[in-house]
């Protein structure tokens, strides 16, 4: 690691050149603040050491300007014995540590270290906070559907205020990742999103989990503890599954979004949050109030901005998608040369109901990508219940005691309509498929899906088009 040092004492600075090892640091040492600030303008290093007191400059002058210049490089003042408070000062306007002269070589070496480690990891917290900000930005979050455009525009609308929102779904719709992406997209994203699983801690610790507790406070609380509420100050809290919370928390829950004070267990005095609130529940929270399960005014409290995620059958549209970014992510992550998904799969894909929603597509994907030996994800790896499942099939409209099914009438209607137009358009362009496509106003690969769903014969699905 490259050290550059700035020190008035030749024999400080050749004593410090001598004790810190070759193999491991690169010192550069300079007697002046002007030298010393030149060669820190013109070159990169993982610290720097300044003596408080120099000839030409005060030292707290020089690390205002190295900080200026480098804001991310630790700087270690020197200090002489008398000149603790500009230590101090110097710690206040951002110096990383200070040592007192004099001082063990072996001391300043360890600071160095630990300096330049702290960096790294200011850096790599850094570094992940944004790929963690970018992952959930809505242009990253997988879905062109009609169904999620609507919900994407509710949450650009709600993200950056203080709101409660409650996300309705089935399992596996994506609830927490919508939840995510509301805190992410808000001014609170440097701040912390906890997690509470209301189903998954034990009732009897699930008071203390949220509100923390003093010591003593019960048998077994040998210290006093932050609750996750408290834990998430200045940030953002998601309750998922907040339909398994017990009645008796419900209360105290409602008091907190209420006044945003907390009070931990064993403690009289209550404690104000800057907290915000998302739940989400796979339940239908009218019946549970309904069925004296879920306090209304705490269901009215939390549902002021309600979100649904769609069910992923409600948005087919998105499936080839997903699919893809699913395939993609587990071929990177196994190492796998898979390049594509078989039609006849995708097929199977969009004919499919889905009832665990597209967190059974992404186990059903990777399952698929771990048993794949090939390039192509086929249908030979398809796991149950896909192995099995032929597709859809269109009843005919049938009559019943209240009139005709309309619904299946329109869609028999609409689906002979696509593959009339379908085959007329690769009739007339001798099967090119791009260029049907573009007659259709369809994307190619959409059009190849389309003849594998309705069967239609004697086109290529595989080769490239040949000029008509």
């Amino acid at each position: 690691m490259k050290i550059l040092i700035i020190d008035d004492e030749t024999s400080l600075l050749k004593l410090l050149k001598l004790s810190l090892p070759e193999n491991r640091f690169q010192v550069t040492t300079r007697e002046t603040a002007q030298a010393g600030l030149d060669t820190a303008r013109t070159d990169i290093f993982d610290a720097i050491i300044c003596d408080i007191g120099l000839p030409d400059k005060d030292g707290l002058q020089v690390l205002t300007e190295l900080r200026q210049m480098h804001p991310n490089t630790p700087v270690i003042m020197i200090t002489a014995h008398g000149s603790i408070q500009s230590a101090l000062t110097a710690m206040k306007n951002g110096a990383y540590d200070y040592i007192q002269k004099p001082f063990e070589p072996e001391e300043i070496q360890i600071v160095i270290e630990r300096a330049v480690e702290d960096r790294k990891l200011r850096e790599n917290f850094s570094r992940l906070k944004q790929e963690v900000s970018q992952q959930y930005d809505f242009s990253n979050i997988i879905g062109n559907s009609c169904a999620m455009k609507s919900v994407f525009q509710r949450i650009k609308k709600a993200a950056d205020t203080k709101s409660t929102i409650l996300i309705l779904g089935e399992s596996g719709t994506g609830k927490e990742l919508l939840a995510k992406a509301i805190h992410f997209n808000s001014s609170r994203r440097d701040q912390p999103f906890v997690v509470v699983d209301c189903s998954a801690i034990p009732a009897n610790l699930l008071e203390s989990e949220l509100f923390g507790h003093l010591k003593g406070a019960f048998t077994g609380a040998d210290r006093a503890k932050k609750g996750l509420f408290e834990e998430a100050d200045k940030g953002t809290v998601f309750l998922d599954e907040i339909g398994e919370l017990p009645l008796e928390l419900q209360s105290k829950l409602l008091r907190v979004l209420q006044e945003s004070t907390i009070r931990r267990v064993g403690d009289t005095k209550a404690i104000t949050i800057d907290t915000r609130f998302i739940a989400a529940t796979n339940r239908n929270l009218d019946e549970e109030v309904k069925n004296g399960k879920f306090r209304q005014d705490l269901f009215y409290r939390l549902n002021v901005v309600p979100l649904q995620a769609p069910a992923l059958r409600d948005r087919k549209d998105d499936i080839p998608l997903l699919a893809n970014h699913f395939m993609k992510k587990f071929a990177r992550e196994y190492a796998r040369k898979i390049m594509n998904i078989d039609p006849h799969v995708m097929n199977k894909f969009l004919s499919f109901e889905w009832p665990g929603n597209v967190r059974q597509l992404e186990n059903l994907i990777e399952q698929m990508v771990v048993m794949t030996d090939g390039e192509i994800l086929s249908v030979s790896t398809l796991p149950p219940p896909l192995s099995s499942h032929g597709g859809a099939t269109i009843e005919p409209p049938s009559l019943n005691p209240d009139g005709w099914d309309l619904k299946k009438a329109i869609d028999q209607v609409q689906s002979y309509t696509e593959e009339c137009m379908i085959r007329k358009a690769l009739n007339h362009t001798k099967n090119n498929k791009t260029k049907a496509a573009e007659l259709l106003g369809l994307s190619r690969r959409a059009l190849i899906y389309k003849v594998q769903e309705y069967k239609i014969e004697n086109v290529d699905l595989v080769d490239e088009d040949v000029a008509s």
